[in-house]
Parts: structure tokens; sequence; C-alpha cells
């Protein structure tokens, strides 16, 4: 923390706001500011090119609600004992009604996901029928509304300082307040001045395995298909400055898919795509050999139902994806279509078409019998052969008698058989330092720390349970707000 005598002079860089993290609740936050009259500038982690953070490689979705009174009863619901302040839950109903009319007064073309039903994650809740998932223009899909998001901060004066990570923030240690950011350009420390505040809209810790271990529950360790470079530093720059934290154990998953070291992020494979009916039999395992749930179902962003209630998937670690050569055979067992995801958008890694090279690789495991197979994968034999064949009695009786799956019921019978081991995966953490209506960054006692503020998943609002395009939706409503109340500050010099 600084003293007024050692407040940097002259800083590299200075500006009215400082944003850090280009994603959707950057550029929201940014453009706002901007188009307030307000100098801003963008510090953003990644190279030019691989901005965005998860809103780049998100299903493309934002949430746009209809009635705020519906919007304060769905949220309230979803949320369920972890409950979040009442003025917090009524701020985000109200500018969540506002995202359409923003984007269109911009130049955008709001259109509303086709079955719009269908895009409401818990229908049984109150205030559901609130739910409206919109897109930027008349195709739904590969990064079009993030491209919309990235226009419009580029096609204003907004200078974007890429590859330049936040480090600290740069705090009085008399008054508090927040007077700009410490940060890393090219590796070397530079000072970023912010005369009325600082934005930290950089994202949750899903790819900082640290956090992972001591913030969420169930999963030893976790990886992400989201944005690598989301790793924490928002929530160890607020918390260094005195900030509280809330819904650090709260997630968008977990699902299962495929991690490998050479590749930052997860492959999600196609058995496991709830839609899919492919050919050949497989089912997960996990380190006893045994099935534990359902493959097919299709979570609601990593919660199932167990006992009347919403909990994370339970995901034993290691756990293995067991399927037959009919399966192998079949095709890629990975998509490899740029649809959503790190890996399908951004790395594009070229899955072969035979499955041969990720076998090459050592990424999918092979056996003649599958005795042989959990040798190779550490396994009991007995056991999963035990569970293979309690499997293939459940596909010839057309009933899964121990998790009551539907789909995809085809026995493991043609070797060689394989095995692909299976992590947690997730797009998103929730959790970060807490922030009020105002989207000011709070201390524990409810106090906010003097000119810094927040926006989108680095701290959100859910806290538990989760609507799909809620994120993104946050991310332009607290943009919004942030950027106002930060414009609103009086220079502090």
């Amino acid at each position: 923390m600084e003293s007024q005598s050692s407040v940097p002079h002259p800083w590299d860089v200075e500006a009215d706001v400082v944003v850090v993290g280009f994603g959707a609740a950057g550029m929201a936050a940014a453009v706002t500011a901007h188009d307030l009259g307000a100098k801003v500038v963008i510090l953003e982690k990644a190279p030019e090119g691989q901005e965005g953070g998860n809103t780049r490689v998100a299903g493309q979705g934002y949430l746009n609600t209809s009635s705020a009174d519906s919007a304060v009863a769905y949220l309230t619901a979803l949320c369920g004992p972890y409950t979040v302040p009442e003025t917090m839950v009524r701020v985000w109903a109200e500018e969540m009604g506002q995202n359409n009319a923003w984007l269109r007064s911009l130049g955008g073309d709001p259109q509303e996901h086709q079955h719009p039903p269908v895009g409401i994650e818990f229908p049984d809740l109150p205030g559901a029928d609130c739910v409206h998932k919109f897109h930027d223009g008349p195709t739904y899909g590969y990064s079009y509304t993030w491209k919309l998001f990235e226009r419009l901060v580029k096609e204003r004066p907004i200078p974007i300082l890429y590859e330049t990570p936040g480090r600290e923030l740069i705090q009085n240690d008399i008054t508090k307040e927040i007077l700009g950011v410490r940060a890393l350009k090219g590796g070397k420390p530079i000072t970023v001045k912010a005369s009325k505040g600082v934005v930290l809209t950089c994202g949750g810790f899903e790819n900082n395995q640290e956090m992972i271990r001591n913030y969420l529950p169930g999963v030893p360790y976790c990886y992400t298909s989201g944005s690598p470079y989301n790793e924490g530093d928002g929530i160890t720059m607020a918390m260094s400055v005195g900030a509280d934290l809330w819904h650090m154990n709260n997630y968008a998953g977990p699902s299962m898919a495929l991690k490998v070291p050479e590749v930052p992020t997860t492959f999600s494979m196609q058995a496991l795509h709830y839609s899919k009916e492919l050919p050949g039999g497989a089912i997960v395992v996990g380190p006893d050999g045994r099935r534990f749930t359902d493959e097919k179902f299709k979570t609601r962003h990593g919660k199932v139902p167990v006992n009347g209630n919403w909990l994370p998937l339970a995901t034993p670690c290691p756990m293995y994806l067991i399927f037959d050569h009919t399966h192998f055979s079949a095709g890629p067992i990975y998509d490899k279509h740029p649809s959503h995801g790190w890996t399908q958008i951004v790395e594009r890694y070229d899955w072969s078409a035979d499955n041969s090279a990720e076998l090459a690789k050592g990424w999918i495991k092979s056996a003649g019998s599958l005795e042989a197979l959990a040798a190779v994968i550490g396994l009991d034999p007995a056991v999963l052969t035990g569970t293979v064949g309690r499997w293939n009695d459940s596909c010839a009786a057309k009933q899964d008698a121990e998790f009551g799956r539907t789909l995809m019921m085809n026995p493991i019978v043609n070797g060689p058989f394989y095995a692909v081991e299976l992590s947690p995966s997730m797009l998103n953490t929730q959790g970060g330092p807490r922030r009020n209506e105002r989207a000011q960054i709070v201390r524990p006692n409810g106090r906010p720390i003097p000119r810094l503020y927040s926006a989108g998943e680095l701290g959100s609002i859910y806290s538990y349970l989760y609507q799909g395009t809620g994120n993104i939706g946050e991310c332009l409503a607290f943009g919004r707000i942030a950027a106002r109340n930060a414009v609103a500050e009086s220079p502090w010099g």
C-alpha cells in the first residue's frame, strides 16, 4: 500500500478509469465509461488474438430478463439457502432487462434464441418465465456475439494494453482509496493511474489449481474448457487491499473431459454429449472400476438432482471412459468443430479422423481384452469386467438398472478395448471479491473500498444454481453499473 508521498511519479500510463480484463464485462465497463466522457484504458493479460476471456469461447448467448419482478423471484430461488442481499438481487433484475436496449443503442442486433423455453434451466422455480436468451445478429454460434463486443471497443479510442496483466492495486494507506494498478508489460513493471477508479473484470480462478483445491468442493483438481488466462489474479489483487470474498465454492461444473499436458484446456468427448447417439458401447468408471452416474445425463451446469436437491456431479478421480472398437472406429471421439470452448475455438487442435494420432500419443489407451486394459490403467481386472458385464446386461434388457440411463444403450463387446482418462472440467468459477449494488468491491464489514469496482465472473452474483447465459448477461449489467459509478467519482489528483 502507498502513502501519499510514495504515489508513483510520473505514472507510466494515465486514465480516468482503468479496466482490468477484456471480456464482456470489460467491454461493457470500458464502452460505458468512454461514452460518458471518461478516458479509459484496458489492461489485458492475454496476447492480442487470445483476448476475450470466457466470453469469446462461451455459447455466445446473454440473458435479457423480461420482467424485473419475475427475475427477482427466479434469482432468489436459484440462490436457495445461499442468499444474496435483496438490494443486489433487485439491481441485477432491473439492469439485466436493459441489456438488449443498450446493445441496440450501440448498433447491435439482439436476436432471441430459437425455442426459448428450452433455455430455461430450472423451469420449476418461481419467476422462470423471465428467462430470454439472446445473441447478436441472425446467426447463433461461433463467437459472433463476442465479435460485436470486440468491435464496440475497437471502434472507440480506448487503448488496449495486451500481455499486460494487473498484478497489484496501488492504495493510499491513509484514505484506503485505490489510485491505480501495478502491471507487467513485456515482463517489466509499469504503473497505471486511475484518477477516478479501477474496474476489475478479469474473471475467475478456473486455471489456478491451488485455489481450486482450497475453494471448490469435491474436486481434487479441475481443468477449464474456457480461457487459460483466468488464474484468479483479480481475487489476489482485491484481497490484498482488504476485500471480502463470496461464492468461492460455486462454479459452472463439473463435467468430465480429457486433459492432456500438451493443451492448456480440456477436450469434451463425444460419447458424453447428452444428445449424441453413437455406435458402440461406452461407460465411465471411477478409480474403483465401477460406474457412478448416468453418463449421458445433461447436468445443469454441473448440478444433478440428488434426493430432492441439486448437487454437483460426483467426479471420483481418476475417471475413465471405457469403450469398444465399434465406438473407436466409428469416427473421431472428439468433435473439433469450433462451436464453443477454448480448445475448439482458439487452440483449434486437429483431432485425427480415425483417432490414430491420439492413440499413438497415449491419450487413448488400448488393450486386447478388458482384463489387460484394466492392468494398463491400474484398475482391478475382475471389477472392471464385472462392471462391463452388468452394463451389457442392462443393454440387453433395454434398462439401466444402476443409474437409469436411456441414451446410447450399446454393449461393450468388440475388442480391442479402449480407455481415456477423464478429469473434472468447468467453464468458469463464480466466486471472487464481494460487490454491492453499486458494483463496489467491499470489505468484510460491508464498507466499500474507495474507487474499486468489479463486474462479471470475478465475484459473480450467482451463489449456487446458475441459469445459462446469465454470466454474460451479468457482465453487461454490472459492467455498466461499475462504469457509471466510477465515472461519477471526483478525480483524486
